[in-house]
């Protein structure tokens, strides 16, 4: 795909392309504006078209064309890719393998299948009275609600879709491959209100049909069979139409039902997706991480509902993304009849969520009697499984003293039974080591540092003597062993030792043309001094934190010896990094 990459590329001018989400406007070679991942008021995003590069100093973010196209609008690769082709004009199947090529083909005559059945449901609907009443009266739907959502009506006759799909040349098999059939070659949904199924851009590529006449007999729900488009592990329900506001309120709120998302998005609430019915996997919450780290979940508070949030907390911990629970009020079963209530309930109980973790362990102290030594015994095991899933030690930790605080137990007991594993699970506690996190500022002064050092030859030898393991990251090793080994002059553009990590050097001379280019030499000199002493003493900061961490467990271990060597350690890393301040 590297050549199909390039193409796109070559044919796209990155200022159009990023003209359509960002005011930009000209500052010298390059493009400015504002950010569009914060809310700053004062412009630091550039765009350099000799790079084909942009940065955003707001928020440390940068890349190429097709990197801003996965952050505004949540792709990833594959997706950014196609979506630019069509908009060059490029044919990614020529570049693809003859397999990758048939795939292709068959993807593409089923969205096309899928977005004239869309099509046609729409039709049917506007000319069917009984499925007006019900969608607009009975629903409350706005028409631009239908419209956004593409909301049409099947009719009750067996194969008028296919009859008029057939008539658009497509065969048995492909309206098959595209589930709008039945297994006896009739269509698929009938007499039912038709939700479409879009991807991330907002292509059609399968149905939810709600039965608007209870019968009964029949499921009040059918979706799509899982297709070459379609995989319910996967869709999320309403993110073509969300994402925006996602981005924009740095947090997803996700409910079960389409319908409870339609609904919000009626009343203005528009960061609302769906799992559609299905429980949540990794893939949704990756879909959704590219466009904030926060989501909020709507499930039923039952047991089902809180054995899926049991599920969910190490799918988000794996992720990386933070979960907060909505509590509905007693009186609604689901979003959809709270904003019939009173819309505001709704947005007052997004706004009211819950850690995920409290929520669960106040779930299960309602269960059991607490009073009890058989309650405190099925309360703690309960606990302890989900405070297992959690990967930082310090958030453990404050865990284990609310789940003291229930019981009205030592943290003792509680982390013996905790490293014992004892509960139904049966799976040894597996040590997770600890791993510093990385601030977002560190990465920031490490990457100005850098930045200032590859337009200013003068300051490379005060590289010589640094320790590469001090920079975070690859590329920033990769940079700091160039400046140390082949430095001494500007660099201009992307050095051939360097071609590795083109697209961050390139970030890299947009920074510093934006930062430091109008700086005088003994101002830039001074800087790097000052910033390579901060990588340092950022260094031995987490050094000394890892080895805090090895501390408490050698003494944890009752390991005397090592605890004793590890305290020598961090006394000298205590000593170099007061030294340092001086």
């Amino acid at each position: 795909m590297q050549d199909a990459k390039e193409e796109v590329r070559a044919r796209l001018n990155i200022e159009d392309v990023i003209g359509e989400y960002v005011q930009l406007k000209r500052a010298g070679r390059n493009f400015k504006g504002l950010s569009p991942f914060s809310g700053e008021k004062t412009p630091s995003f550039y765009v350099s078209p000799d790079k084909h590069i942009w940065h955003d100093f707001s928020s440390n973010k940068g890349g190429d064309v097709f990197t801003f196209v996965m952050e505004v609008e949540g792709m990833d690769f594959r997706q950014a890719l196609e979506h630019l082709a069509r908009k060059a004009g490029v044919d990614l199947s020529i570049y693809d393998t003859k397999g990758s090529q048939e795939i292709a083909k068959r993807k593409k005559r089923l969205l096309e299948a899928n977005d004239l059945a869309a099509n046609y449901y729409q039709h049917c609907l506007i000319n069917n009275q009984h499925a007006i009443d019900y969608v607009f009266k009975k629903r409350g739907l706005s028409k631009r609600i239908v419209q956004d959502f593409r909301i049409g009506y099947a009719p009750t006759s067996g194969d008028a879709l296919t009859q008029f799909l057939s008539k658009k040349g497509f065969s048995p098999q492909e309206l098959s491959q595209a589930g709008l059939v039945n297994r006896y070659g009739g269509d698929m949904f009938r007499g039912r209100m038709m939700v479409p199924l879009m991807d991330g851009v907002g292509q059609v590529i399968g149905f939810t049909a709600r039965i608007i006449v209870d019968d009964p007999q029949a499921p009040k729900y059918l979706n799509t069979p899982q297709t070459l488009l379609y995989d319910k592990g996967r869709h999320v329900f309403g993110l073509s139409q969300a994402k925006e506001a996602i981005r924009n309120n740095d947090y997803a709120v996700i409910v079960e039902g389409n319908l409870d998302v339609i609904s919000s998005h009626q009343v203005g609430i528009t960061q609302v997706v769906a799992t559609a019915g299905t429980a949540m996997t990794e893939h949704h919450l990756r879909a959704l991480v590219r466009l904030s780290g926060h989501a909020r979940l709507a499930f039923d508070g039952d047991k089902a509902g809180l054995a899926a949030t049991e599920r969910a907390i190490p799918i988000a911990q794996a992720v990386g993304i933070d979960l907060t629970i909505i509590s509905l009020p007693d009186n609604a079963k689901d979003p959809d009849e709270l904003i019939k209530q009173d819309e505001q309930l709704w947005q007052k109980a997004i706004n009211d969520a819950k850690p995920v973790v409290d929520w669960v362990l106040k779930q299960y102290s309602l269960r059991e009697d607490l009073s009890s030594a058989a309650g405190k015994k099925s309360f703690t095991t309960q606990a302890l499984n989900v405070i297992r899933a959690l990967r930082d030690a310090v958030e453990q930790e404050h865990y284990l003293q609310k789940i003291a605080a229930y019981t009205n137990s030592s943290l003792e007991v509680l982390k013996s039974k905790l490293a014992s594993g004892d509960g139904p699970s049966e799976q040894p506690l597996r040590r997770i080591a600890h791993q510093p996190v990385i601030e977002q500022d560190s990465l920031i002064y490490q990457d100005n540092l850098l930045a200032a050092a590859l337009i200013d030859g003068a300051t490379h030898d005060l590289f010589r003597e640094v320790d590469l393991e001090t920079f975070i990251g690859p590329e920033r090793q990769a940079v700091a062993k160039y400046l140390a080994e082949q430095g001494g002059r500007a660099v201009k553009d992307t050095p051939v030792d360097l071609q590795n990590y083109d697209t961050y050097v390139k970030i890299l001379l947009l920074k510093a043309d934006a930062r430091y280019a109008d700086w005088n030499d003994q101002d830039r000199y001074f800087e790097t001094a000052r910033l390579l002493r901060q990588v340092a003493k950022e260094y031995k900061k987490k050094q000394k934190d890892i080895l805090t961490e090895q501390l408490r467990e050698a003494e944890a271990l009752g390991d005397d010896t090592r605890a004793a060597e590890i305290r020598g350690q961090i006394n000298n890393l205590i000593k170099e990094i007061q030294s340092g301040q001086r």
